[in-house]
């Protein structure tokens, strides 16, 4: 695998915002050549498959911004610098929610865009709900709706979700609720 490695020579920070760091490194390739790699900094987030108790799946609708459009997720949330992944999903599922979890368990870490981010989502399974009241943060506005596996699997199959964290976690939560996958 090592022939595979590339390594980097210098780079900077082109880009330094409030969330993210835009980042442009010079590279030695594994045949020897330089090039260079532009790629986003991001502190990574969390995802929450929320399971209410009577086994319909909770959701949210939130605008988001860079394509324009209402799209349907699972609640999730940037990890703050130092916090405990299990710490950040339960702010965030209080947060966008208001429920709070009895039962946690984590399910796997993705990477959703490895050409140009190094962000990594840590997916978790929330069970045994209570409803509380949500704590939006301000300027966040999302709708909250609930359905069932089957819905929720025809939502993705007719391409009405397209967000890649939560068509991952649909498949993990099929797997889970079917007995044929246990989260960690």
């Amino acid at each position: 695998m090592s022939e595979l490695k590339e390594t980097r020579l210098d780079g900077s920070v082109v880009y330094d915002g409030h969330f993210l760091k835009v980042e442009r490194d010079r590279i030695r390739l594994p045949d020897g050549k330089e090039s260079h790699r532009e790629f986003i900094r991001h502190p990574g987030a969390v995802v929450i498959l929320p399971l209410l108790p009577d086994g319909r799946i909770l959701l949210e609708r939130q605008f988001r911004y860079p394509n324009g459009k209402v799209f349907i997720e699972f609640p999730a949330g940037k990890i703050d610098p130092g916090e405990d992944h299990l710490d950040c999903a339960r702010r965030e599922l209080v947060e966008e929610t208001g429920y709070t979890a009895a039962k946690w368990r984590f399910v796997c870490t993705i990477h959703n865009a490895i050409a140009y981010s190094d962000e990594h989502l840590e997916i978790f399974l929330a069970e045994d709900l209570t409803h509380g009241e949500q704590q939006l943060d301000a300027g966040e506005f999302l709708e909250l709706f609930s359905v069932t596996l089957p819905e929720l699997l025809e939502l993705v199959r007719r391409g009405e979700i397209t967000d890649v964290k939560t068509i991952i976690g649909t498949f993990w939560l099929e797997k889970i609720l079917a007995g044929d996958w246990t989260p960690a």
